[in-house]
């Protein structure tokens, strides 16, 4: 196979023969020279076919001195004509080019300042199309979003949209080194359960063979706990969880990337928020570093890495300062935060201390699962949201894991302690204090990013009206 360089990796090369390939961007078709704009994964470079119209056309392609248009003897040698005709395929091959086709191409890699693009050309020599686009798009740039995601693979090929998941995948390595270097196991759990997490609300059903009804996870929560049973210690899991959540939010999807992690021995939830800062700010130093200036063209924003510590306000002092310093009352009658609330708090906040987190703590018990532990002395639980740029992307919480007050507290949920018999099984071994949190991927994204939707941040979105692509 003919080694390919990356269009990224041509300003490194010398001039001379190389080899590129990818989709065609853009065709300019002119009476003596022919252009092509050729993207793949790593950037764009243009293409050029000089010997064009000229040869194809004989004598009009001879010069003064008697050299063809491509610089070669015109003496109407059999050569000489191998040779038009050679360029005439060519010429034409590009003419009927269509946006979106993939090709291959090798030629002579020529720098020159004047070119716009990347300062270098490359003088086709040889072209092979690989696979043919049809001649007409079905979107642009101007499409809605839900005609764009019909076409998702094509909406990923402009470079705004691809930057997402290199951004991604900067942020994963980045999370995923904190951890290991931190003592973390990483874990793959179940996203197939015999029984619901806490209640069947939300949850995905399904036949399971002889064994009845099964359940897709709707998080990692129960396994997570139990990998601290096993005496794991430290433990992570970036993987798919599934809500059927009939809500159509810009925030919110039925299938989505939950990161979560749990570790042993903590004394409170202020742990579990001290080691989730670190890792995001940890994750979002290497964005910038690695893609700050590309974010900076393509979104029009500035990477900003969070300083630690991140901001902590309780709750019940989160609606005080709502009322007073923003003239905002929560509507909701359980005193959980709505959006606007999300975003207000959010407002104060980059207002007072210039950032862009902030963890809202100490929830009430009636707005919180029943294995998240109560304060004994303000009957509050040891728990958190973590709110970013207006929007929350975290809860997270130290777990109860004492089991005589995980049924005392199922109870006063109004929850049967039979129903939840095979989480509590394993607290009846022994359980250390532990905490985590769980995180959803594509917020994180949307937020870092200055998006308005995890439809953008998400690859292949799932919602209650989409399946497809």
């Amino acid at each position: 196979m003919t080694e390919r360089t990356l269009i990224k990796d041509l300003s490194a090369r010398e001039d001379g023969p190389v080899t590129v390939a990818g989709w065609v961007e853009t065709v300019r078709d002119q009476k003596k020279v022919q252009f092509i704009v050729l993207r793949d994964e790593s950037g764009a470079a243009q293409l050029v076919n000089p010997a064009v119209r000229e040869v194809a056309s004989g004598a009009e392609g001879t010069a003064a001195d008697g050299t063809a248009a491509d610089g070669t003897a015109a003496d109407g040698t059999a050569e000489d004509a191998a040779r038009q005709a050679a360029a005439v395929a060519l010429t034409e091959s590009i003419t009927a080019l269509s946006l979106g086709t993939f090709i291959s191409v090798t030629g002579e890699l020529k720098h020159d300042e004047r070119v716009k693009l990347g300062g270098l050309e490359v003088k086709i020599g040889d072209l092979s199309v690989a696979a043919p686009s049809e001649p007409e798009a079905p979107i642009a740039a101007d499409s809605s979003l839900d005609k764009r995601l019909d076409y998702r693979w094509l909406d990923l090929r402009q470079p705004k949209n691809a930057l997402i998941f290199r951004v991604q995948t900067t942020l994963e390595h980045a999370w995923r080194t904190w951890w290991v270097e931190n003592g973390f196991v990483e874990i793959h759990t179940p996203k197939l359960m015999e029984s619901p997490s806490e209640s069947r609300a939300e949850l995905f059903q399904l036949d399971y063979f002889d064994l009845g009804t099964a359940y897709l996870a709707q998080s990692p929560q129960h396994f997570k706990q139990m990998a601290q049973a096993a005496g794991f210690g430290k433990v992570f899991e970036i993987s798919p969880v599934f809500r059927a959540d009939p809500s159509f939010t810009s925030r919110h999807a039925t299938e989505f990337i939950s990161v979560d992690a749990e570790m042993s021995w903590v004394d409170s939830h202020e742990d579990v928020m001290a080691m989730q800062e670190q890792l995001l700010a940890a994750g979002i130093a290497a964005v910038k570093e690695k893609h700050g200036d590309e974010i900076r063209e393509l979104f029009g924003i500035e990477v900003e890495v969070p300083a630690i510590p991140f901001p902590r306000i309780p709750l019940a002092e989160v609606h005080t300062v709502l009322k007073e310093s923003r003239g905002y009352t929560v509507p909701r009658e359980d005193g959980d935060l709505d959006p606007e609330g999300e975003r207000q708090i959010s407002a104060y906040v980059k207002g007072e201390f210039g950032h862009d987190f902030v963890f809202v703590t100490d929830y009430p018990t009636n707005i919180r699962p029943y294995y998240h532990m109560r304060d004994a002395e303000t009957g509050l639980t040891k728990s958190y949201d973590l709110i970013y740029n207006g929007t929350e992307i975290t809860t997270g919480a130290q777990r109860e894991h004492r089991i005589d007050e995980l049924i005392a507290n199922a109870k006063d949920k109004g929850l049967d302690p039979a129903g939840i018999g095979e989480y509590l099984e394993f607290f009846k071994y022994g359980v250390p204090p532990h905490g985590g949190f769980g995180m959803g991927l594509a917020r994180v994204l949307m937020l870092l990013l200055g998006e308005q939707s995890i439809r953008e941040t998400t690859l292949l979105f799932r919602g209650p009206t989409r399946l497809a692509p």
